[in-house]
This record gives structure tokens, sequence and C-alpha cells, in this order.
């Protein structure tokens, strides 16, 4: 495959997974409402991403290829996996704690600094430089992305300020960040097979959360509700399994910094759907954020070089 058409599919698949996760929050807020409980909607969407994953891989090369991938990638590797489940639950817990205390906007605004943590850090390791386009696109999407948040602050809840709440969205941004840095460090694993055993990983910390502050009910309630079991299942692949995986890919294809940007294209998609489904009204400032993050992705594509640059981790043989 040519480089440049490599590095406009991999730019792409970020642009997919980013949409397939702005769909979480209209999909949480419809979980919500028919009563399941935040942690146990994290345990459920990780646990039938990771279930997904496990299927997929049981059909293609099998079970045990996939755990031969896991043990032959070193014990190196193996830690960084394992801390990548550390990051993805802490991840998850630190956002829902920061929704609980904070206004969604604001929480989210912290988030969504992680491109910028990304950039900066990458830059001073020399894992990838920041050129004129990345430091132009990334200052464009990240304008773009506080007009999309901030757009329509107070328009659908109270403002509600809160140091913790924001410290929280802050931490969540930094675990985001860290693994996106440190996800190098298990190149060596395929990306299907690490996101699975990353979502297991997650799925287990949050059902133990769950069972702790809510008791095993809140785990079973959406048992009772079969259509809310088939939203929860739909959320695992659609809204875990695949843009997890595409994710991965992402940065092992076009770099860390160049997926950070280009996944800013995530609160648009959440926007627009929410304006679609829950009759949240779309703000002028919104869809103008909207247009100046697609601008963003359009500089950092066309300014940056192909896969294979210095400081991009390939995608490793026998990979997604």
């Amino acid at each position: 495959m040519p480089l440049p058409r490599a590095g406009w599919l991999g730019a792409l698949i970020v642009l997919i997974g980013a949409a397939l996760f702005g769909s979480l929050g209209v999909a949480s807020r419809f979980a919500y409402d028919a009563g399941v409980q935040p942690f146990a909607f994290v345990a459920w969407r990780a646990g039938v991403g990771a279930l997904g994953i496990l299927v997929v891989l049981s059909l293609s090369i099998g079970l045990r290829a996939a755990w031969a991938n896991v043990a032959e990638a070193g014990r190196r590797a193996q830690g960084i996996l394992a801390l990548g489940i550390l990051l993805g639950a802490s991840l998850n817990l630190a956002m829902f704690l920061a929704f609980d205390r904070t206004t969604v906007a604001l929480a989210l605004l912290g988030f969504y600094t992680y491109p910028a943590m990304v950039a900066a850090a990458s830059g001073f390791l020399g894992h990838e430089p920041l050129d004129l386009a990345r430091i132009v696109a990334l200052v464009l999407a990240l304008g773009g992305m506080i007009a999309v948040v901030l757009g329509g602050l107070g328009t659908t809840e109270a403002v509600r300020i809160d140091a913790l709440g924001i410290a929280l969205g802050l931490a969540a941004a930094g675990f985001q960040a860290t693994f996106v840095l440190t996800s190098r460090g298990f190149a060596a694993v395929r990306a299907d097979v690490a996101m699975g055993t990353i979502l297991a990983g997650s799925a287990l910390v949050a059902a133990v959360v769950s069972i702790a502050t809510s008791g095993s009910g809140a785990l079973l309630q959406p048992l009772g509700q079969p259509p809310v079991v088939v939203l929860l299942v739909m959320v695992g692949l659609f809204a875990a399994a695949l843009p997890s995986v595409l994710f991965l890919t992402g940065i092992r294809w076009i770099g860390g910094v160049r997926t950070g940007i280009l996944m800013l294209f995530e609160p648009v998609v959440g926007v627009g759907l929410a304006a679609a489904l829950l009759q949240e009204g779309l703000q002028p400032l919104q869809i103008g954020g909207g247009a100046t993050i697609l601008l963003a992705a359009l500089i950092v594509q066309r300014g940056s070089r192909a896969p294979g640059e210095a400081g991009v981790v390939a995608p490793v043989p026998g990979g997604p």
C-alpha cells in the first residue's frame, strides 16, 4: 500500500472511531433514563466489548494464537498492557465521578485537553516532532472543541462549577494521554488482542466498583429490561469494541499526535446526535466549532508525513 494512501486510511479509521465514541453520550442518556447506574453502564459496555472482540478473535486467529501473541510479546509489553487496563478503568471512573460533581460540558472541556498533552509530551520525548501543520491543527481543533462543548452550556442543564469535578476531568485527560504515549510499549501485541484485554480488565474493575457502591442489583438490573440489554450490547460492540480497536490502530498507523487531533471529532458527533435524538438545540457557535475541527483534521492530514515517519509506530505484522 502506498504510504500516502495509508496515511489517509489511518485518518479515516480514527474519524470513524471518533464518530462511534461520539454516540456514547446519547446512548448513556437512554440507559440512565431506564435506570442503569453509571458504573454498571461502564461494566456492561466494557464487558460486552471484550466479549465481542473475544468472539471475533476465536473465529479469525483462534484464542490460542491470541494468547500466544500476548505471551510472546515479553514481560515489558505485558506490564505496559496491564498499565493500560489500569488507565482505562481510571479514565472511566474519573469521568463519571466528574459528571456527578460538575456540569458535563466543563468535565468534557477538561478531558478533551488530552490531545494537547499528547502533543507536548511527544515533542518533548522526541516521539513526534511538532511541525507547523500539527501546531496550527492542534490550536484550531482545541478552539473548535471549546466552541462545540461550551456552545450549548446552560441550554440543557444548570451550570455547576465544582473544582474537584473539573480536576477529575483533567485527570481523565491525563490517563488518556498516558495511554496514548505508553501504547507504543505493547506494539508487538495485535490491536484487537490488546484492546480486548484492556476492555476485559476495565469491565472487571468497573463491576467491582459498581457492586461496592450500589450492590449487585445495579449490575443485574438491565436483565429485567430486554430493550436495555439490546442497547447495552450495541453500545459494547459499536461504542467500545470497534472504536477502541480503531483508536489503537490509528495511533499505530499515523501517530498519537495526529490521532489525538482527529479524535476531537468525537464531541462534534456527540452534539449532533444529541440535537437529532434528544431535541437538544444546536447553537451556531457549535456549528462553527465543528467546522473548525474538520478544517484542523484536513490541515493535519495534508501537512503531515506519511506513516513510517520518525516516532510513528507502524502496524505490527498480523495486526488488523
